[in-house]
């Protein structure tokens, strides 16, 4: 049996139709360099101090020296957990005493933020954090947050492969782009952490699995030489060109909830690729659906201005096709002969 390539070298390499393919799912990649780092802005943590409440009458003096100063990093600061005790900072000030001068500060006793935080607006206009206090003692919600997200990521990279296997990769790609966007607009009106945190597990399976669909209906529709084009650019630098557009973005947009919004339209406009977009000639091939196949590249053969041959897959083909349709492969397969473990290994290695 002709390989694929050789069946369908009369398309060329670099004809309309290839070009198409090529640059719609490159672009559909650049919502993915959204989601990769969107955490570092959506969860970021602003500088913060304990909220003096006005109820607790201190003076200008006291109110400045109710939080205690402490070592970070080297440097002398206020501390973002503590305070001195209000009721006795408000007994202080009532007698009109003065921190520093009838008063040693550091002697008094402390406590916790007990009325909340007061963030500093400098950078951001609000967060995740600030929304629901992630600091202190729940400052390690912060890491799981992001933690659950490539969570999600290794879930979707193991299922995603499978889904395309079974359902097609044009259907997973679609399906897997709805749950990403779907998801994160949801997920702008979060109503607690938890239901934030969920959803971001959530779009992060979404996300790498629309990411390996793209990649795997490229890789399989284009030529040789495109293909390789493809896998090391094309992907790679629309991924890149949304990793950088990214921070330019959250520099206007300070507000999470806006950002994410923001990150996320970009996601709807994917859905006329649909009707742009063919399923996988090579994938048809495999569950036997041969004329649908066909079509596929005869269209592909007009859009590029060439004539396809009258016969693209000889008899023989066909019936080797449909052999071969019903064979299933699992994860085993990346270890049955010694290449293919070579190119797994190198696979993870890079990664």
């Amino acid at each position: 049996m002709r390989d694929y390539d050789e069946a369908t070298s009369f398309l060329g390499d670099w004809g309309p139709f290839q070009l198409t393919i090529f640059f719609l799912l490159s672009a559909s990649i650049i919502p993915n360099g959204f989601t990769g780092l969107s955490a570092v802005f959506l969860v970021a943590i602003p500088e913060h101090r304990c909220l003096v409440p006005d109820s607790a009458n201190l003076s200008q003096a006291w109110s400045n020296a109710s939080i205690p100063w402490e070592e970070r990093d080297g440097q002398r600061v206020q501390s973002r957990c503590w305070r001195y005790r209000l009721d006795i900072l408000t007994n202080y000030s009532a007698r009109g005493l003065m921190p520093g001068v009838h008063v040693n500060v550091s002697n008094i006793e402390k406590e916790k933020c007990l009325d909340g935080w007061h963030y500093d607006q400098d950078l951001y206009q609000s967060t995740v954090v600030t929304e629901w206090d992630l600091i202190c003692n729940n400052d390690w919600k912060v890491p799981l947050t992001s933690s659950l997200f490539f969570l999600g990521v290794l879930l979707g990279s193991f299922v995603s492969g499978q889904m395309s296997d079974r359902f097609g990769r044009k259907k997973v790609l679609f399906a897997t782009m709805a749950v990403q966007t779907g998801f994160s607009i949801v997920q702008v009106f979060s109503v607690n952490w938890e239901m934030f945190t969920v959803l971001f597990l959530i779009v992060g399976m979404g996300q790498i699995s629309n990411y390996v669909a793209a990649f795997i209906l490229g890789a399989e529709i284009l030529g040789k030489s495109v293909r390789i084009i493809f896998s090391t650019l094309g992907v790679c630098i629309f991924y890149a060109i949304g990793y950088m557009l990214l921070p330019l973005i959250a520099y206007f947009i300070r507000d999470w909830r806006t950002l994410l919004m923001a990150l996320t339209v970009p996601g709807l406009f994917c859905i006329p690729l649909w009707w742009i977009i063919p399923e996988s000639p090579r994938w048809l091939l495999s569950q036997g659906r041969i004329s649908e196949a066909e079509e596929i590249i005869r269209r592909a053969a007009k859009k590029n201005g060439v004539t396809p041959p009258d016969v693209i897959f000889s008899p023989s083909e066909l019936q080797d096709l449909k052999d071969q349709s019903h064979k299933a492969y699992t994860f085993f397969d990346l270890l049955k002969t010694r290449n293919i473990r070579i190119v797994t290994f190198l696979s993870i290695l890079l990664w």
